[in-house]
């Protein structure tokens, strides 16, 4: 229910007494309503001014309500019994119908317990306890927020400030026991421990709490999450500053108990709590709010005239609206049916067995939880019988106050800011919230661990390892102190250095057999579990069993389990090692796409008439795959090129991983080890040593070794003896440790012996530390400072030596071949490559073959059925041979003379023109063109007459080609001419033909010479074009004409069409 007037509530309030003095009387029923608070608390005083303020200005707006609401108001004096006792008489003399209280969550389970008997509404806005669970008493309402509703928060800041371990400090009392189980639940999910809990008792005097800040200040952490009442806290805060646990280094985390009433602490409370963390309940602000303030602040003055001055605090506001929530519930029920009815007992029941029940109780308990508004505490909404989480707001408390530094809903977690819409999301880190000035006004983060000032020091476990490289630990019998040695403990000192504080610690010693077995280290981490070590350093290697009991750093040294096996010399003795880099399969696929690849460029050129690639296939072959990049003319096609390049490339790639492969062979693998596998060994049955205690038997049984084949060892030397009798010999094939260790018998006998694998994953050497510890996180940072840097690199040198004198230290694996799957995409690139090239040659090979067919189709169409007038023709050539030699050379004369009166046989510009010949009674004739072309020129007929017979003797004389003489009638019939070559003054001297048949006899000259004749006059008289002319002299004198390509010259001048 909306509340539009409280804005001008100071205004409304004058005018309705006048308005109620001027009314008519009318009769008002009374709903008698009970409330128990402690009043001499400084909550029960903030709500006792609230109430009645909310008294007033209800019935202020709500003037013609008919129901109105009697409050008996109740003292607790902070005794359950007390309060017990008022609910009694309340419901007993009253007849109440609803009880609002009590403040404290202990009384009010046994009160609840009185209104589920009497069925009146217990409605409490104070008692926050988890432990009131509203299944167990349906008549009781929480008109406040549960208090596990806050442990989300609280465990959000520790998690956003990184600290691993709290210590909860809490009253015993109901409300201090009762958020503990959810605070340790949510503590957990965020990875942070409970190392101790300290429990105030509500009577705890001064010295008592003194006491246990001491018992406090022995610990490690220095985080604490206190939740306490208000007068319990101050007496606390002020109790640690005096010891001194309010200085820098400490973090204090307040729940809402305190800090819900911030405001209203003395003075010399906030000072004690300057740099303490809080959460609150975070009410939004309002003008509503602001205008109720003012006069809350007024009123409490006036009732209590001799109190200091308190704040209005948020318990205030839920009591102002829980008044709100019962007067509009009692106004919507009404009194006028209600009844009481009186259980049947006897006479000596006691006084709980004949409360009477109220008939209008379920009506009004449905009332108030259907009745939702936005009151001044926000949205006021007991639909689940309790209020609705919202959001909680951060506050750090500096000088007299506090400021606010960030904000947290349980769906979006914490925030600097809060957005009206939503908050935006975090993961949680010190940046989404305001800066923190800290205890001891420190701006640092509190570590959440120190070592205490009055504590001893870290307990650090030492042992001596069968190997003292690592440690080895000596006692001063003089002062009785511990002193270890080696390359753990300079690790693990250096990594202490590194720290961004001080750890003072000390060596203490565990006795074990001397031998590093297993089960001593073992043993040797469990004692960190039993609190005898806070941390154990050594060669431990950190396993799966160990970490049910420990918690191990981050390792400091190579992990993992290899073989040492000897060494034979491999130098270069095989006659075939340059056929070992690359595989069989690589081979082969090498040469059958060499072979392909030939291939296909062979054919491309062949179907591009290269006349290069004419001649033997093998020889050809050759040719195009080993020279043709140097000689343009053997390969001419743009795909051949194409498809070389790719080739080019893949040779390029395969020769120089083939020689880096080669080169590898004949340097690196020098000295091979004799065993390259750890299966070799299970398959050949020979036997393999191990440290004896070590883990690492275990390991070789479940690989499947005999017990009988496994030999144990126990030191370097012992290592050394097996492996160089070998396995023939009563000694071992291989010994099998882990990598820190082989490392350091190789860099003692470097000759002979390399490292094989790792066959088997292991973690590493790393230190133990209790579960949960606070160190961990700091001294595994500390140990990657040092591994990663330059200073583990000395430290190896100075306890194992310089590794890179031998060159025998680390995994030999061998230079593996090139197999084909090594250069798969190669192998596909290539071959689509040659496909697709060779593939798409074809497609334009038959295209135009099909378009050259067609057009000698077209020219058989055109040829004349009678032959006659060409053996006429052709006899009146041979009667007249000597003539056209003899006209040939005057001809020529012409040629150099400019041949002026050839003018008269020009058809006319030959460029636009469109002329036909057609065949009719084996005549020759034009027809004309629609432009106007002449049919005066009888002589060109003549000319091309003359061709014509020329070439058909030709051809039937066997003294031409047959392929060159129809190619040249096709081009004389559609008028086009292959692209000129050479020039005009080209010799014609007998040769031979393009199948090899030669020019023999002289008349082959003649007639060649005619045919020149005709196509000079067909030049000057503008039918064809002069480089068409010299390139049919020089194909007459090859015996080979090109197939016609274009429809113009290569000068651009178009062909006429001449049949």
């Amino acid at each position: 229910m909306e509340i539009p007037h409280r804005v001008l509530l100071l205004l409304l309030l004058p005018i309705s007494f006048a308005i109620a003095q001027n009314a008519p009387t009318e009769e008002v029923q009374e709903f008698h309503v009970g409330v128990i608070l402690d009043l001499g608390s400084m909550v029960g005083k903030i709500a006792r001014t609230s109430i009645s303020l909310a008294m007033e200005d209800f019935y202020a707006v709500h003037q013609n309500y008919s129901t109105k609401i009697v409050l008996h108001i109740r003292d607790s004096m902070s005794d359950d019994v007390q309060a017990a006792s008022e609910a009694i008489d309340l419901l007993e003399n009253y007849n109440v119908e609803a009880i609002i209280g009590p403040q404290k969550s202990s009384q009010a389970i046994f009160i609840s317990k009185l209104g589920n008997i009497s069925h009146v509404p217990v409605i409490s806005f104070t008692a926050t306890n988890p432990s009131l669970s509203t299944r167990s008493l349906p008549y009781f309402v929480r008109a406040t927020i549960n208090d596990s509703a806050q442990v989300n928060c609280i465990a959000s800041i520790v998690k956003t400030y990184g600290w691993r371990e709290v210590v909860p400090i809490y009253e015993d009392t109901d409300y201090g026991r009762g958020i503990m189980p959810y605070l340790v639940d949510v503590l957990h999910e965020v990875d942070a421990r409970i190392p101790y809990r300290s429990v105030i008792p509500l009577s705890a005097t001064s010295e008592e709490i003194t006491q246990e800040l001491y018992k406090l200040m022995t610990m490690q952490t220095t985080i604490f999450v206190v939740h306490m009442s208000d007068t319990l806290a101050s007496l606390f805060f002020i109790k640690a500053k005096e010891v001194g646990m309010m200085n820098k280094g400490h973090a204090w985390i307040m729940t809402d108990g305190v800090t819900n009433l911030i405001d209203s602490l003395s003075p010399s409370v906030l000072e004690s709590l300057n740099g303490a963390l809080g959460v609150e309940f975070y009410v939004p602000k309002s003008r509503e709010l602001d205008d109720f303030t003012m006069r809350w602040n007024r009123r409490f003055q006036i009732e209590n005239p001799t109190d200091p001055p308190l704040k209005l605090s948020i318990f205030g506001l839920w009591g102002y609206d829980t008044i709100w929530a019962v007067a509009q519930a009692a106004a919507e029920v009404g009194h006028a049916n209600t009844t009481f009815k009186k259980p049947g007992v006897e006479r000596n029941s006691t006084s709980l067995e004949i409360l009477e029940t109220s008939s209008n109780g379920p009506k009004l308990l449905q009332a108030i939880m259907q009745n939702k508004f936005r009151g001044l505490s926000g949205n006021f909404d007991l639909s689940n019988r309790q209020l609705q989480i919202s959001r909680f707001r951060i506050i750090n408390v500096v000088g007299n106050g506090w400021r606010e530094i960030g904000f947290w809903t349980a769906q979006s977690g914490i925030s600097r800011r809060l957005n009206k819409t939503r908050l935006t999301t975090h993961l949680g880190s010190e940046h989404d919230l305001n800066p923190v000035i800290w205890p001891g006004e420190s701006i640092e983060v509190p570590r959440g661990f120190q070592i205490p000032v009055s504590g001893k020091k870290l307990q650090v476990g030492v042992c001596t390892s069968g190997y003292p490289e690592f440690v080895k630990v000596k006692k001063d019998h003089i002062t009785g102190a511990t002193k270890a040695i080696g390359l753990s403990v300079d690790v693990f000192e250096e990594a202490v250095k590194r720290l961004p504080y001080a750890l003072p610690y000390e060596y203490v010693l565990f006795s074990t057999k001397d031998d590093g077995s297993t089960e001593d280290y073992n043993n040797f981490v469990y004692q960190v579990y039993l609190k005898k070590y806070d941390i154990v350093i050594g060669d431990i290697t950190i396993r799966y069993n160990r970490t049910f009991y420990a918690d191990f750093t981050l390792p400091y040294t190579e992990s993992g389990i290899a073989m040492i096996v000897p060494v034979r010399d491999s130098r270069n003795k095989n006659t075939w090692i340059f056929l070992k880099p690359l595989a069989p399969g690589m081979w082969s696929g090498s040469i059958v796409f060499f072979i392909y690849t030939g291939v296909v460029v062979l054919i491309l050129e062949f179907l591009g008439n290269n006349e290069n690639v004419r001649g033997p296939i093998p020889r050809q072959l050759g040719i195009m795959i080993f020279f043709s990049i140097f000689e343009e003319k053997l390969v001419q096609r743009f795909l051949s090129r194409i498809v070389l390049i790719i080739w080019l490339v893949f040779l390029m790639v395969l020769t120089s991983s083939y020689t880096a492969s080669l080169t590898s062979m004949l340097t690196v693998q020098q000295l091979q080890p004799t065993v390259t596998d750890v299966h070799e060994l299970l398959k050949s049955g020979e036997y393999v040593g191990y440290h004896r205690g070590s883990y690492v038997k275990g390991l070789l049984e479940e690989l499947g070794f005999d017990r009988l084949k496994i030999k144990p060892y126990d030191s370097p030397d012992d290592f050394h003896n097996a492996l160089s009798r070998g396995s023939n010999n009563g000694g071992i094939a291989a010994l099998v440790h882990e990598v820190p260790y082989i490392k350091l018998f190789l860099a003692n006998h470097c000759k002979g012996y390399t490292m094989v694998g790792p066959i088997y994953k292991a973690a590493g050497f790393g230190y133990a530390l209790s579960k949960g510890g606070p160190l961990l996180g700091d001294i595994s940072k500390a140990i990657l400072n040092v591994t990663g840097g330059d200073t583990m690199i000395q430290i190896e040198k100075k306890w194992i030596g310089d590794q890179n004198n031998c060159q025998n230290v680390g995994p030999v694996t061998g230079s593996s071949r090139l197999t084909f799957a090594n250069f798969r995409g190669l192998f596909i690139l290539t071959g689509v490559a040659s496909s697709s090239s060779i593939l798409i040659a074809l497609i334009i090979y038959f295209y135009k073959k099909k378009r050259r067919s067609t057009n000698i189709a077209l020219e058989n169409l055109n040829r004349p059925e009678d032959t006659g007038l060409s053996d006429e023709s052709s006899d009146h050539q041979e009667g007249n041979q000597g003539g056209r030699v003899e006209e040939n050379a005057e001809l020529a004369g012409r040629e150099e003379n400019g041949l002026e009166e050839l003018t008269s046989l020009e058809l006319g510009r030959c460029a636009g023109a469109d002329v036909a010949v057609e065949e009719d009674a084996e005549v020759l004739r034009f027809v004309a063109a629609e432009d106007g072309f002449s049919q005066g020129s009888a002589h060109a007929v003549e000319i091309h007459s003359a061709i014509k017979e020329v070439i058909m003797w030709d051809l039937s004389a066997g003294v031409g080609s047959d392929d060159g003489a129809t190619a040249f009638g096709i081009s004389l019939r559609v008028g086009s001419m292959a692209l000129p070559a050479l020039s005009s003054s080209v010799s014609i001297e007998p040769a031979s033909s393009a199948d090899g048949r030669p020019f023999t006899f002289a008349r082959a000259v003649e007639i060649h010479l005619a045919i020149k004749e005709v196509v000079v006059q067909d030049l000057y008289a503008g039918v064809g074009s002069n480089d068409g002319a010299v390139t049919f002299d020089l194909s007459l004198r090859v015996g080979i004409m090109a197939p016609p390509s274009s429809t113009s010259s290569a000068a651009g001048r178009p062909f006429t069409s001449i049949g």
